[in-house]
């Protein structure tokens, strides 16, 4: 089964194509925002046009307006291709990103960028088990929940700010890390993960469609 991966987000627009566990093809630009105008053509240079069997997207956390242009896309080309879609979180692909690169982690914490002051952070025990739900928090708070973990996301630089001796990897999602993560990871709702309430919501969000 040959399956499209959407990764939008966080400031990476990220596309892969994945088959039998192997990356095929994928691309990977950090763009901040803009990511409504990268992500199709993106799709549109991997092979076959990225068309797929299944689509993987990215639900959240995150940023709002990123996590819906993935899934805006995913359920577009969902339909157009007649193929099933659903979700994992940005948390757990990190997650698998640093169990990975230092295979002799037991444990480990995932903090993103979360907006007005705070992270969205969770933490998780190897080889990808979730260790309690993921919360929003300032980062003093969140410095004080590490216990000693290790920390890895794009939200570890406010924690430096704070406490540069902290053990600290910061980094972005990436599509083609998605072949990391266990089929139980990959079987959400294709729904946005929020954390926080939305700073806008869309209609069928506040019940009016």
């Amino acid at each position: 089964m040959r399956t499209l991966i959407i990764e939008t987000a966080t400031a990476a627009c990220s596309v892969a194509l994945i088959e039998g566990g192997e990356v095929i093809a994928d691309s990977h630009l950090v763009v901040g925002r803009g990511h409504a105008e990268q992500l199709i053509p993106m799709i549109a240079a991997l092979p076959g046009q990225g068309r797929a069997d299944r689509i993987l997207v990215d639900c959240g956390p995150g940023s709002f307006t990123g996590v819906r242009v993935g899934l805006a896309a995913a359920r577009g080309l969902a339909i157009g291709w007649g193929c099933k879609v659903a979700g994992y979180s940005s948390l757990a692909l990190i997650a698998a990103q640093g169990f990975a690169a230092r295979p002799g982690l037991a444990n480990l914490a995932v903090i993103l960028e979360g907006g007005h002051g705070e992270v969205f952070m969770q933490a998780f025990t190897a080889p990808l088990a979730e260790d309690g739900p993921f919360t929003s928090l300032i980062p003093a708070q969140a410095i004080a929940a590490l216990s000693g973990r290790p920390a890895i996301g794009n939200g570890v630089r406010h924690l430096t700010a704070i406490d540069p001796g902290l053990d600290m990897i910061d980094t972005l999602p990436r599509a083609a890390d998605a072949r990391m993560l266990p089929p139980a990871f990959t079987a959400l709702e294709p729904r946005p993960i929020y954390g926080r309430a939305p700073d806008a919501k869309t209609l069928a969000e506040r019940g009016l469609a």
